[in-house]
């Protein structure tokens, strides 16, 4: 059902991310003709509180006219690929929310649960059709959009951050290839394997920049071995689990940038590994700083997580 919206509405979404003290607000817009454009980017410091920022931002950026998304945090929910059961439609939900039974700990009958198809074109014969069920408990969910609703902020959707980074590697696919991304930052690491602007697998690690960029010598290349291993570990298990799906390369986004991170990972791997720059793929007129594509690794999940392509509400799904 498309959502009802009383009041005139810009196109595209709007992603306000509050996190490490600040937070972020993200609008872009998509049009069938033209490449995505960043509109509008910028952040706030969260000096008294989230809810005072909140209510700040709902007046001085009328916020009202916005279609408006948020995401998780890492540890609020579950992202779990499973067989797609042989059931009808519309029971393969419910049919999914009991196979979850015994891999969460929070109740099931109650949880938020969606269900993202795994593409099989192109798998061999037999092979059953996979999904990737995204649930969370139902406290979860409501303290995620409580801070909003005690703010008089209206969310059309409640996304979560592997969503939001898939909606950057789509736009940066080769064609009929599959891409993976490699995001890390100073909380960890998420690597995505993405084809037809599709999610199809997910790696999280707690390798992250603050060590590799750390003072410490023996640290820093004992993590970048780390790192290596790990990424050889993820194409080869890609390979194995998706041999139908060709991967043309690797996008790296690293912040704080870790000097020649790209060129150290691409020597031990057999995909080429390239630095992502965003403006191959999004127009920013009004956001010069975005030419810098450290403001683009420090924004990425914002400006992914508006780039939302469609109007559905995902709250409470």
């Amino acid at each position: 059902m498309l959502p009802f919206f009383s009041t005139q509405r810009k196109p595209g979404w709007l992603a306000i991310l509050p996190q490490s003290g600040q937070v972020t607000l993200a609008h872009v817009v998509r049009d069938r003709d033209s490449r995505p454009e960043v509109r509008l980017l910028d952040s706030f410091a969260l000096e008294n509180g989230e809810h005072e920022a909140l209510q700040r931002l709902r007046v001085t950026r009328q916020l009202k006219t916005y279609a408006c998304t948020t995401l998780m945090d890492n540890g609020e929910y579950n992202l779990t690929q499973l067989d797609s059961p042989p059931v009808p439609e519309e029971e393969r939900k419910e049919a999914l929310r009991w196979a979850l039974k015994d891999m969460v700990s929070y109740p099931l009958d109650s949880a938020c649960i969606d269900v993202l198809d795994i593409p099989i074109m192109g798998m061999p014969p037999g092979r059953s059709a996979g999904v990737l069920v995204v649930s969370a408990a139902e406290q979860a969910v409501r303290a995620r959009i409580a801070p909003f609703e005690e703010a008089r902020i209206a969310l059309d959707a409640v996304d979560i951050p592997e969503l939001a980074q898939r909606n950057v590697a789509a736009l940066l696919e080769d064609n009929n290839r599959g891409l993976v991304f490699l995001r890390i930052d100073e909380t960890g690491l998420m690597l995505t394997l993405s084809f037809h602007g599709e999610l199809i697998a997910v790696r999280r690690g707690e390798m992250n920049t603050h060590q590799l960029n750390g003072a410490d010598v023996g640290q820093r290349e004992h993590t970048k071995e780390r790192l290596v291993l790990e990424l050889q570990r993820s194409l080869d298990n890609f390979d194995r689990q998706y041999s139908h799906i060709p991967i043309s390369k690797v996008i790296l986004a690293s912040y704080p940038r870790v000097e020649k991170l790209a060129a150290d990972l691409g020597q031990n791997t057999y995909v080429p590994i390239q630095e992502m720059d965003l403006s191959e793929v999004l127009d920013f007129p009004a956001i010069p700083e975005l030419r810098d594509t450290q403001c683009q690794a420090k924004n990425l999940l914002a400006i992914g997580a508006a780039l939302r392509s469609d109007l559905v509400s995902k709250v409470g799904a």
